[in-house]
């Protein structure tokens, strides 16, 4: 019963240490214990607890000068050792830069991660200048037009969870979110493909879809996007929407053996 116990505290500390790490998003690279426990939830003690911890072991360290936190070595280390090793990645990496180049955009493949989605594949031109995220990028699922893709493409049920998630989570922002959310499903009914503009970074646009990978049918958002002054989206998801479609069929087609998750 002892050992039982003792199990089960160690599961939940490391969640807990998880559920610290997965707060960082890219547009912001360090974090005080105060904003770590607005994002987690977590107790105050506790998050100063894990954030001691984590900065022993590598996986967070503080900016010189700062006592704020931010991913150190540790944790990129395993990002790193996932793209390396991802037969996903590997997979469909030369392919989306062929389709970052064509349109001169960074492409993107994103996964869910809560109420986020993470990129687990990043490619960009070399013509795009603004806008560089990178694979373990974290996007909000609920502003982001690579987010809304996935959303669509769950079963109803779920899209009903999720969607409920949001609402709980946006609090007074719900309304603007949903009205949002509601124009990108139209838009996929109808075209196959959404877009959204200046929701995440001013000026920055994306237009995506959803991809279903591998034996599993996993659902994941593909989208492509980049930053400019005063982009019209609608032209440019007129651009881009052939060529993404096509790209996402002959990406499945790549990937349609694929076994086990992202």
């Amino acid at each position: 019963m002892t050992a039982y116990v003792k199990e089960s505290s160690m599961v939940l500390t490391v969640s807990r240490g998880m559920q610290v790490l997965r707060a960082f998003r890219s547009n912001r690279a360090s974090m005080s214990n105060a904003e770590l426990v607005r994002r987690t939830g977590l107790p105050k003690a506790t998050v100063s607890r894990l954030t001691s911890t984590l900065v022993e072991m590598g996986f967070l360290r503080n900016p010189p000068g700062s006592r704020e936190f931010e991913l150190g070595t540790g944790a990129l280390a395993i990002g790193h050792a996932f793209v390396v090793s991802s037969e996903l990645v590997q997979a469909a990496e030369s392919f989306m830069q062929e389709l970052a180049e064509k349109l001169g955009v960074s492409v993107a493949l994103a996964v869910r991660n809560d109420l986020d989605m993470l990129y687990v594949g990043y490619r960009a031109s070399q013509r795009v200048s603004t806008l560089r995220l990178g694979v373990g990028s974290v996007l909000p699922m609920g502003t982001t037009s690579i987010g809304h893709a996935y959303l669509w493409a769950q079963p109803s049920n779920e899209r009903a969870r999720l969607l409920e998630a949001l609402r709980a989570a946006a609090g007074t922002s719900w309304t603007d979110m949903w009205h949002g959310v509601k124009q990108s499903f139209g838009e996929l009914d109808e075209t196959g493909t959404c877009g959204v503009l200046g929701k995440f970074q001013r000026d920055a646009f994306g237009v995506a879809l959803p991809i279903r990978v591998g034996r599993e049918r996993i659902v994941m958002g593909l989208s492509c996007g980049k930053a400019e002054i005063r982009p019209d989206l609608a032209a440019e998801r007129r651009r881009i929407a052939p060529a993404l479609k096509q790209a996402s069929h002959q990406l499945e087609i790549r990937l349609a053996n694929f076994e086990g998750n992202p």
